[in-house]
């Protein structure tokens, strides 16, 4: 078979590619934007238009205090680097000549805070304690002594010059943290470090799975949500909204679907009322069932169960009306064929227009969780955002995407099962072999056994 025919059998109108080739390329749909993402974030040539910083720096003269994360331009960088060691030039000078300078111990403590992205980055100190003082006093001590190497990121050696200089000046004074203690004369500051790095509203891939798995996993303050206890409220939204919505469109649906009477009943007002958007809707909620979590509920709730009543209805009109007809020919009454022929006939299509709406509810969460009092991930990811921390609102919406597929997954794999006479794609336990056996495949293929 020669490579052209090869090339064609991908492209054939109107008829299904085989398993594997199908499969192949559900892969390649999530795995060429990871690539292209990276692509970007780690070949320097490409694009980087910005230096982040990786040490918190400053500069005398400017109120603007750039810490560990911040990004500024490659144009700004350079000229930053050259204004911190003017200032300590400035520094070595005053010693020089025994000047003291007032205030000094207030500006040397926040100095010392420096190395406190370094002792986080290398879990030498909690994130939730970056202004521990006498922590930060020892890591000093020991990064000039070589106890402690840096590396992630490492310093540079005009910054190990400056640890080494700080920590003798302030070993002479003392051993242990004091503010009483601290020199009289400023420290030397650290010279400003930074990498090239996407803009900051696109952090590296590594960037943001290191900070998801850190905000996921740090402990917090006591009173305060952990992330796991957002996730779960976002979760309760979603699916006690939902819930609600079924409970409501199904039978309303069902009866649309099948008495001409509901349906021209409810129909036009359903029909009318899903053009309104539900959001304007958020300030009555909130009087009627105040700032809780009540509203959110109720706004996922209407923006999902007036679509519902209407994919309901017509899936329900779609059943054969053979069926219908030979119940009544039976002499089964209304109330038995609906319960008796009418939803056993629908289940199956049924099932997956709740799944495919339970994807529509996903959307308005973020929007939900805004009205009232913030919650949930969606008050993270606000808080961050504001803060420019993107780094911290990727993984939070990376995680909202995996948890929708993955459950779409979940509930396609048990139409299946219980639905097994209604002729649905394979399983998700053999899609999942097909992945790991697909290599393998694939080696045989080019490398055929020679008799």
């Amino acid at each position: 078979m020669t490579e052209s025919h090869l090339f064609k059998n991908w492209f054939v109108i109107r008829r299904d590619l085989p398993p594997s080739r199908r499969l192949l390329l559900t892969c390649i749909s999530f795995l060429l934007p990871i690539a292209l993402w990276c692509f970007v974030s780690y070949v320097p040539w490409i694009w980087h238009p910005d230096i982040k910083i990786e040490l918190s720096a400053e500069r005398e003269g400017v109120t603007t205090v750039f810490t560990a994360g911040d990004h500024v331009s490659k144009g700004f960088f350079p000229e930053f680097v050259e204004a911190v060691r003017k200032d300590n030039a400035v520094v070595l000078a005053a010693r020089a000549a025994g000047t003291s300078e007032p205030g000094a111990k207030r500006k040397n403590q926040k100095l010392l805070r420096q190395l406190a992205p370094l002792a986080v980055s290398h879990d030498w100190l909690p994130y939730t304690e970056a202004q521990n003082d006498a922590v930060l006093y020892t890591l000093w001590r020991d990064i000039a002594t070589g106890k402690k190497v840096t590396k992630r990121p490492s310093l540079t050696p005009e910054n190990l010059d400056v640890v080494r200089k700080n920590w003798a000046l302030l070993a002479a004074a003392s051993a242990e943290f004091s503010f009483a203690k601290l020199p009289d004369t400023s420290l030397l500051k650290l010279i400003p470090q930074g990498k090239p790095a996407n803009p900051i509203y696109l952090p590296a891939p590594d960037e943001v799975i290191r900070t998801g798995i850190r905000d996921f996993t740090a402990k917090v303050p006591e009173g305060e949500l952990t992330m796991g206890d957002r996730y779960k409220r976002s979760l309760q939204v979603i699916f006690l909204g939902f819930l609600w919505a079924c409970l409501v469109g199904i039978p309303i649906g069902i009866l649309c679907g099948v008495f001409d009477f509901f349906s021209k009943l409810f129909e036009p007002f359903v029909d009318f009322f899903r053009y309104m958007p539900a959001p304007t809707f958020s300030t009555l909620l909130v009087a009627i069932l105040l700032a809780g979590d009540a509203p959110k509920i109720a706004l996922v709730f209407i923006g999902t169960v007036f679509q519902l009543i209407l994919v309901v209805s017509k899936t329900t009109r779609l059943l054969d009306p053979s069926l219908l007809e030979a119940a009544q020919t039976l002499g089964a009454k209304p109330r038995q064929m609906i319960t008796h022929v009418v939803i056993p006939g629908i289940l199956p299509n049924l099932y997956n227009d709740l799944r495919i709406l339970l994807g529509w509810a996903w959307t308005w969460l973020v929007i939900a969780e805004l009205i009232g009092v913030k919650s949930g991930l969606t008050e993270f990811i606000e808080t961050q955002g504001r803060f420019r921390n993107f780094d911290r609102v990727f993984p939070v919406i990376i995680l909202i995407g995996v948890t929708g597929f993955v459950m779409d997954q979940i509930l396609s794999w048990l139409h299946g099962i219980f639905f097994p006479w209604a002729g649905t794609s394979s399983s998700f336990t053999r899609n999942l072999i097909r992945i790991l056996r697909w290599p393998v495949k694939m080696i045989s293929r080019s490398n055929p056994a020679t008799p």
